[in-house]
């Protein structure tokens, strides 16, 4: 049985005073039921009601009303520099999770698209750090998949 139980979330900034924190890789931080393991060694159950991909700073409110943070941790990425523009068009055009920053995009470890970057010029670095990649368009987030809908007229 679990030491703590969350069915909601409270985003970075509308809460304070942790009891604890987790921290979750970028996948693991998409989720709906699942049991966690907080920084103090403690079980808890996530089950809310729909799948919620969570951030850097979010917080699983506890039964109770006290907080469980929520820490991206540390995971092996792709540092990508070079012509940014370009190259966040083509990361973006393969529907990849991109952190995007001023001198640099970060992306997940994969080799396919760090062979492409390469040839269109990105200097790739791998690292470690965390991971916290733009949001989906129009404000979604991600979902479970990116399947694309055709109409008759379009094929």
């Amino acid at each position: 049985m679990a030491d703590f139980t969350s069915n909601t979330i409270r985003k970075a900034g509308v809460w304070s005073d942790a009891l604890s924190s987790c921290v979750l890789t970028y996948d693991d931080r998409f989720l709906r039921r699942k049991v966690i393991k907080t920084r103090a060694n403690q079980t808890l159950l996530v089950d809310l009601a729909h799948t919620t991909s969570l951030d850097h700073g979010d917080a699983f409110e506890l039964s109770d009303g006290q907080f469980v943070e929520v820490i991206a941790a540390e995971e092996p990425l792709l540092q990508v520099t070079g012509d940014l523009v370009q190259l966040a068009w083509h990361i973006g055009n393969r529907h990849t999770p991109c952190q995007i920053e001023p001198e640099r995009l970060l992306i997940q470890d994969d080799p396919v698209i760090s062979h492409m970057l390469e040839h269109l010029g990105a200097k790739i670095t791998r690292i470690n750090e965390p991971f916290t990649p733009e949001g989906g368009a129009y404000g979604h987030g991600r979902t479970h998949s990116h399947e694309h809908v055709h109409t008759a007229h379009e094929h």
